[in-house]
């Protein structure tokens, strides 16, 4: 133990120098092993360590479901456990913590369960039965929490903890992930200072320039997996270390600090993952697996909700095959984070590059037509383009006003759904796609935020109302979904670990074969992804697909 430990120390001291160097590397390093030893031994090691074909996660906020005189975050155990036990093996709470804005991704205290929707015995209760993944919001917090108010007052150590631009660097070259400034002026008792914003004005960036800023936030991260966190996604982590001069984004020390986070973990807390959330190109997104044992084990499958919707657009698979036909893992201990629907849009950065821009032009203007909106970024040659389309996933694939049949319009979005629980990873389901829901155009009104459409919070008493009604569209798609989760969950060949090829089948087929670990299971998964029906012929099975048909067969 005492030689792995020693291991460990130099591991952090190699890394720390890597970041920043001789001089302040080499004592970060001893303040990191005095941090790591406070949780060393102290965090439990949960029942059930592995990922299987039983695993999938459940995207969801802490209020998302609301019963009168009762705590938010209660209300949303006792749903979970009443229909989502043996349906779902997690729960992805969404920042549960006190916040000012953007639905809580602008956080005033790390270390606090805001009092709205309870408290950290709540967030334990509903960590009985189903496996938790907490945010790492790390990139930036709250203007209006201690820490920034502290900074604005000049007071040590806060007044370093912010990254705060003098003068005029080149900052030409950053990457906007939105269309808002970049830099924010605010008053302080040391003057005007502008600080960096990557996101808005409220969300004030931290500098990891300065070792305290990453000593604190480990500190907070490893208090998360000793609360119960076996996943902990680091939310725009992409952006986190700036630079000027370059464009800040995917920079060599951001990676540095996940493989620092990650070593960390290892030694203390091997059974918590990291999930990477950065919505940008395929490419990029899977270099923060890095060499398949340093970072991230699990990284979001951005590409995958813009390409099931074109392919449910067109009615052709050449596009969704082929990309996924070379999806490749660096090692047997990553995989994917699959999903189509989330708290945020439907990011269009990740298919750029598979689909041409007339095919992306498509899906925004289809969003449009069925009752969706559009969110742009800045480019670097001072244009907009379209970054994020806001619409429910099941208006996406079916317009609201298009006078289909119920059933028409639930198939569709099962057979989509299906997909991406065929495709290798773990599958993580937003709480509107699981049950259904659609556009709430009202709540944008309310708000006049685009990503509020697809963020309602619901009265537990009607949706269980409405979940009991025989024909009702929640009803037909939660049975539905319950269904495939059914299927999958008893089939090893569906291990997120498992084997994946993709197979011809014609343009109106998604065929995909997959293999259990120890090839002890194989399913062949086709997909008509069109209203008619298809002809299948394929070594393994000839015949015909009705319309929007999903079909698992042992191989």
């Amino acid at each position: 133990m005492q030689y792995n430990v020693c291991m460990q120390q130099n591991l952090y001291t190699t890394q720390l120098v890597q970041i920043y160097g001789e001089r302040l590397g080499r004592p970060t390093a001893a303040r990191l092993e005095n941090l790591v030893a406070r949780y060393r031994g102290h965090i439990p090691t949960p029942t059930i360590t592995d990922l299987t074909q039983r695993d999938a996660l459940l995207i969801t906020y802490g209020d998302q479901v609301r019963q009168p005189e009762l705590a938010s975050l209660r209300s949303l155990t006792d749903f979970c456990e009443t229909h989502l036990r043996g349906v779902v093996s997690g729960v992805h709470i969404l920042p549960f913590y006190p916040w000012s804005s953007d639905d809580g991704f602008s956080v005033k205290d790390f270390r606090a369960v805001d009092p709205a929707l309870g408290d950290w015995s709540d967030v334990e209760r509903l960590g009985r039965h189903f496996r938790l993944m907490f945010d790492g919001v790390i990139n930036h917090v709250s203007a209006q929490g201690a820490w920034f108010q502290a900074f604005l007052r000049s007071e040590a150590p806060y007044r370093d903890y912010f990254v705060t631009v003098e003068c005029s660097p080149d900052l030409a070259q950053v990457v906007r992930p939105r269309a808002l400034p970049l830099l924010t002026e605010f008053d302080t008792a040391s003057g005007p200072r502008r600080v960096w914003t990557t996101f808005s004005a409220d969300q004030v960036d931290l500098d990891y320039h300065n070792p305290d800023v990453l000593l604190e936030i480990f500190d907070i991260l490893l208090m998360y997996a000793l609360r119960g966190a076996q996943f902990i996604r680091l939310d725009a982590i992409a952006y986190l270390w700036k630079e000027p001069g370059t464009n800040c984004i995917h920079l060599p020390q951001t990676h540095a600090l996940i493989q620092l986070l990650r070593a960390v973990l290892d030694e203390v807390a091997p059974h918590v993952r990291l999930i990477t959330e950065t919505n940008v190109p395929h490419v990029d997104n899977i270099s923060y697996f890095g060499d398949g044992a340093n970072e991230a084990q699990l990284v979001y499958n951005f590409a995958l909700p813009p390409l099931v919707l074109h392919t449910f657009r067109t009615g052709d698979t050449s596009a969704i095959s082929a990309w996924a036909a070379g999806l490749s893992l660096p090692s047997t201990r990553t995989t994917f984070f699959n999903f189509l629907a989330s708290h945020d849009g439907i990011g269009l950065n990740p298919a750029r590059g598979i689909l041409n821009p007339a095919e992306i032009d498509a899906l925004v203007a289809q969003t449009l037509a069925h009752g969706g909106l559009i969110s742009y970024k800045h480019n670097p040659d001072g244009t907009q383009s379209p970054y994020e389309m806001n619409i429910s996933y099941f208006d996406a694939l079916s317009n609201p006003s298009g006078g289909e049949e119920l059933q028409t319009q639930a198939a569709r979005f099962l057979a989509a759904q299906a997909i991406m629980l065929a495709l290798r990873g773990v599958p993580g389901i937003y709480f509107h796609s699981l049950f259904g829901s659609r556009n709430w155009t009202d709540g944008v009104k309310t708000t006049g935020q685009n990503r509020t459409i697809n963020r309602e919070k619901k009265d537990r008493a009607s949706l269980e109302k409405e979940l009991a009604h025989p024909g009702s569209l929640r009803r037909l798609v939660f049975e539905g979904y319950r269904s495939l989760l059914a299927q999958r969950s008893a089939n090893p060949a569906f291990h997120p670990h498992g084997g994946q090829e993709i197979f011809d089948a014609g343009p109106g087929i998604f065929a995909v074969l997959r293999t259990a670990p120890d090839d002890s299971a194989k399913t062949l998964c086709l997909q008509n992804v069109t209203g008619q029906s298809q002809a299948v012929a394929l070594p393994q099975v000839t015949g015909k697909l009705a319309p929007y048909q999903t079909l698992w067969l042992d191989a």
